[in-house]
């Protein structure tokens, strides 16, 4: 590697079960005059763990589920003070809040210790809840009036379209193959939802009291996240970008932001408050601090290729085991090994440390016997591994960075680029 020349990183379809690292965000919208701007940008949960779906109860506050000591819980989250209220406390955990209408009542998907997955209503003031279907597996829904709903549900291994009633305990399948996307057609009594019978998903449009369907545009290639906008346009994402699509105008999506500079990426919810002044969206946050373990920079094992000092390089790291990681490098020149390095990144105490020595093309070591380069740990965020003197930088699962500051006969130090790929 370097230092010196010489001193001189279906699930199943209703995810509960492996829950990554998200976050709620909320930005400030404004869509007038054709325009597409954000502001105002603030992680609302900020919280490490599962933080999904989130829901406007009205213009000021959200419901999302969040998680408190290992357990997922219902968040009510008011924007104007920036106050977080838990809304549940059960041994199971809670998924996919939303106000039932005319009720102070918050329904959610409840997946219970035992594997048991019901849907259930909670009292916005004591907590109080009650089992309000439990004959099919509901995983997404929206409220169609205050008696119905229409959701995704489990069969099988796909998800079936299902209108309930659920006063009468009665439920209608209406379509197989379908999305976890459910959402009103702003000015309308139609929904939407995405239909996954051909390979390229359709997203359409329903009448749930006819029982009409309509086609409105593909999705973006595996894509199933979206919303509508006040302005009857749609909001899709894919990656760390926003794309819209307004059916009386459009004829294909086209992207309107990008929110990397956020750094915020794998967008997957999203939301918009009732006046369409708000847009909630559910992503990783690239630059949260990770805890100091190996498990969180094991994207840095494999066999990494590149070149750099005018030669050939390659750095092998093998998979977190024993409380460290370890790799061997050398650097090839004119098809003569220059030099070979040992280096290992290990557990110590409450942090990490990368520690490494030098070898000459004889195998005889460089510093002296007991001497290592040592390399302190800085911080860890998603993507990128910083020690003292080193950062390793993921770019994507196949390709990274590493620096390295090299000290210079003149006593500067130069910071220099090494680019791998797998």
């Amino acid at each position: 590697m370097k230092t010196s020349i010489l001193l001189t990183f279906l699930c199943c379809p209703l995810l509960y079960f492996s829950q990554p690292n998200t976050e709620v965000f909320l930005f400030d919208l404004n869509t007038e005059n054709d325009t597409f701007q954000l502001s105002n940008f603030k992680n609302v949960s900020n919280n490490i763990g599962y933080d999904n779906q989130p829901s406007f109860l009205d213009d000021s506050t959200i419901l999302y589920s969040g998680t408190r000591n290992n357990q997922t819980d219902i968040v009510k989250y008011n924007i104007s003070d920036d106050s977080k209220e838990w809304l549940s406390n059960t041994e199971g955990g809670e998924y996919s809040p939303i106000k039932i209408p005319n009720k102070n009542t918050v329904s959610a998907v409840r997946l219970e210790p035992d594997g048991v997955q019901k849907f259930h209503g909670y009292d916005m003031k004591t907590g109080d809840y009650e089992l309000l279907i439990d004959d099919i597996i509901i995983g997404y829904y929206i409220w169609f009036d205050k008696n119905s709903i229409m959701s995704s549900a489990l069969e099988n291994d796909y998800l079936s379209l299902y209108l309930s009633e659920v006063d009468k305990n009665k439920h209608t399948r209406i379509e197989e193959h379908i999305g976890r996307s459910l959402h009103h057609i702003p000015n309308s009594n139609l929904i939407s939802y995405i239909s996954k019978t051909n390979t390229d998903w359709d997203i359409k449009s329903l009448n749930p009291k006819t029982g009409e369907m309509n086609f409105i545009i593909k999705t973006l290639a595996q894509t199933e996240d979206m919303c509508w906008l006040s302005d009857g346009s749609l909001l899709m994402a894919k990656d760390g970008n926003l794309f819209q699509f307004s059916p009386e105008k459009d004829k294909n999506w086209r992207e309107v932001v990008s929110l990397n500079d956020y750094g915020i990426t794998n967008i997957t919810r999203l939301a918009v408050s009732p006046d369409g002044k708000k847009l909630a969206v559910v992503g990783v946050d690239s630059n949260q601090k990770l805890a100091p373990k190996l498990e969180n920079i094991k994207w840095i094992a494999g066999n990494w290729k590149g070149e750099a000092f005018g030669g050939q390089t390659e750095e092998n790291w093998s998979e977190p085991s024993a409380g460290s990681m370890m790799a061997t490098f050398k650097l090839i020149d004119n098809g003569k090994v220059i030099f070979y390095e040992i280096e290992i990144i290990r557990e110590l105490e409450d942090t990490l440390i990368l520690q490494l020595k030098h070898f000459g093309n004889d195998l005889k070591g460089l510093e002296s016997k007991d001497e290592t380069v040592d390399f302190p740990l800085k911080e860890i965020t998603l993507n990128k591994v910083v020690f003292e003197g080193m950062t390793f930088e993921k770019i994507s699962a196949n390709e990274m960075n590493i620096f390295v500051d090299i000290k210079q006969e003149n006593g500067t130090v130069e910071t220099v680029k090494f680019n791998y790929k797998k």
